[in-house]
């Protein structure tokens, strides 16, 4: 198994590359074991994959800093490959609160997380510019402080919280860059002029989230082409997990047939998956 700081560097030397990479976003130990057996190469959190598996809303700061890092550990210890965490807004508003929760993510064993201007607050969603700025440089003093490379995200939310403003955008993520962040993410933003803007705006590498519905079914080399370095797919693979679920409980309780038991795979096969 390599050391936190072996998957740490080469985590960081995905960033580095010239052709984007994709990382896998389990919700827990057993999703984790199969994204690694797929051939994923990192893996990251889902805070929205987290809150559903516990039965609770996403955004609205029901699940805290504790359960949130016990969930990351768990897929740390599932997995050889590097792990990096949604740490959401940081579990606080302060930017001493986002600087203590990257310290304590690196206790877990990740080599990543993001931090994110949202608020979790629907009167006022999206910190005012300069406390976001605040935040993301005490959580990337944090981070370099470290005894390995920590690549911490920076996240400009407006596009999920009904802002769809690109200069400011814009405009957050080039501060963030300056105040220390390593990788600069704006999750919503689809449209490829409006990412090929964000990415020739900045010079670090650029985090674009896919599997979101209504948006341009773009493929890793069209994003590649637009200067994306990274690709995620956020709660995209836990909701197609629920949405066959969900289809799969209706049947039985409208229908009183078990169809889709013809398209599951067998104990076995998920048994080998687990390695």
């Amino acid at each position: 198994m390599p050391t936190q700081a072996e998957k740490a560097k080469q985590f960081q030397t995905l960033h580095q590359r010239a052709e984007p990479f994709i990382v896998g976003n389990p919700w827990d130990a057993g999703t984790a074991r199969i994204l690694t057996g797929l051939g994923f190469c990192a893996l990251s959190t889902t805070s929205a994959g987290l809150a559903f598996a516990l039965g609770r809303r996403d955004g609205t700061a029901s699940v805290s800093r504790d359960e949130a890092l016990a969930n990351a550990r768990s897929i740390v210890e599932a997995t050889s490959l590097p792990v990096a965490a949604d740490l959401e807004n940081g579990y606080g508003h302060s930017p001493e609160v986002a600087a203590e929760t990257i310290r304590l993510a690196a206790e877990t064993g990740l080599v990543g997380g993001s931090i994110e201007d949202a608020t979790s607050d629907p009167l006022h969603p999206i910190y005012d510019f300069n406390h976001a700025v605040e935040r993301i440089a005490a959580a990337a003093a944090a981070a370099r402080a470290l005894q390995f490379p920590f690549m911490l995200v920076a996240r400009a939310e407006n596009y999920l919280h009904g802002c769809p403003d690109l200069d400011d955008t814009i405009k957050r993520l080039q501060a963030f860059e300056t105040a220390g962040a390593d990788v600069l993410y704006a999750p919503g933003i689809s449209q490829p002029a409006d990412i090929h803007a964000v990415c020739s705006s900045v010079s670090k590498p650029v985090n674009v989230l896919m599997g979101l519905r209504g948006v341009p079914p773009l493929s890793v080399w069209e994003l590649g082409e637009l200067g994306v370095r990274r690709i995620s797919i956020g709660s995209g693979f836990s909701r197609a997990a629920l949405t066959a679920f969900l289809h799969a409980a209706r049947e039985v309780l409208d229908d009183g047939t078990f169809t889709f038991t013809e398209e599951t795979l067998y104990m076995s096969e998920l048994a080998d998956l687990m390695k």
